[in-house]
């Protein structure tokens, strides 16, 4: 671990322990401010579970999930039962990320019954085209291990595209996934899918957070009804984020710690976010997002932390 990374666990195990007391009288997860929405019906029944937003096509989706990029073996394994154990259910996971069996494993150990599960997986570029989509699919369920996605998402806008999306439409059609989307595509290459697609993505999972606000991204989503995800909620800790003044000003001023600010920003924004971890503790602190609300101040704040640019161009 790098001298970086080590100041960024620091700080964000510094905000924990001020919490614990909080956080020793239980989870509480109820509705506190409602985020903007993306043209969808915002649903929290009882106040006690992760608040679920209606997607476009009705499917109910969790506004906070548990990403696994960069998770592995039985670490990976163990994070998935952890997450699902402390209250999780959206799971996302991804072909390339070769952790899909791990995933399956973790599901399978947390004892949750999959119907109550939201799992996400996406279709790397090696597989794209139509038989290829469609091969590729199958391999995700194997390896995970479970007959239907909620989600299933063209990971990347390149090679055929519109092959894939064909794929996936029969899929979707034929009830296989629940509900199907795109991921890392701008508005242009969105709008040629939506000139022949049959069905509308649900979904377009893009980096965002507070250094990379993707203001024409979010407008242009909100205007065609397409939920917005965010992968990388925290820019995994690039530029400095979990030390960042204007963010751990308004963790002390809510005694909550800067990836709870983070996280809460993107649920008030209407987005929804898959942090990580391997570590319990954090998995814990993330889903406490639901009992404080940030002020126009604080909003305004973190807005003029807009950098525009991605905080991952080796991924461009």
């Amino acid at each position: 671990m790098n001298s970086q990374n080590q100041k960024n666990d620091i700080n964000r195990r510094k905000f924990l322990q001020r919490s614990a007391k909080l956080a020793a009288a239980g989870i509480y997860l109820g509705m506190f401010g409602m985020p903007t929405l993306f043209g969808n019906e915002i649903m929290d029944k009882d106040g006690t579970e992760i608040p679920n937003i209606k997607l476009n096509n009705g499917l109910k989706m969790p506004m906070l999930g548990f990403g696994t990029y960069g998770l592995r073996g039985e670490v990976c394994q163990q994070s998935v039962a952890d997450a699902i154990s402390t209250g999780y259910r959206l799971i996302d996971t991804a072909k390339i990320y070769g952790n899909e069996e791990a995933v399956g494993k973790g599901i399978k150990q947390s004892g949750i019954n999959r119907k109550e599960l939201f799992i996400t997986s996406k279709l790397w570029v090696d597989d794209a085209g139509y038989e290829n989509a469609k091969k590729g699919f199958e391999e995700t369920l194997a390896k995970l291990g479970v007959e239907y996605l909620d989600l299933y998402l063209i990971h990347r806008p390149r090679g055929d595209v519109k092959g894939s999306w064909k794929a996936m439409e029969e899929l979707y059609k034929a009830g296989k996934i629940k509900a199907i989307g795109i991921s890392n595509f701008d508005s242009d290459q969105m709008a040629d899918l939506l000139s022949y697609a049959q069905v509308k993505p649900a979904i377009n999972q893009i980096e965002t957070h507070a250094y990379y606000q993707q203001g024409n991204s979010y407008n242009v989503l909100k205007q065609h009804n397409i939920q917005m995800e965010a992968w990388a909620p925290f820019a995994e800790g690039r530029n400095g984020l979990f030390t960042n003044e204007v963010f751990t000003q308004i963790a002390k001023k809510y005694n909550k710690t800067v990836a709870q600010v983070n996280l809460r920003w993107h649920y008030q924004r209407g987005i929804v976010a898959i942090p990580r971890s391997s570590q319990k503790a954090h998995i814990v602190e993330n889903l406490r997002i639901f009992d404080f609300k940030l002020d126009d101040a604080d909003i305004k704040a973190i807005e003029k932390l807009d950098l525009n640019r991605t905080q991952f161009p080796e991924w461009s």
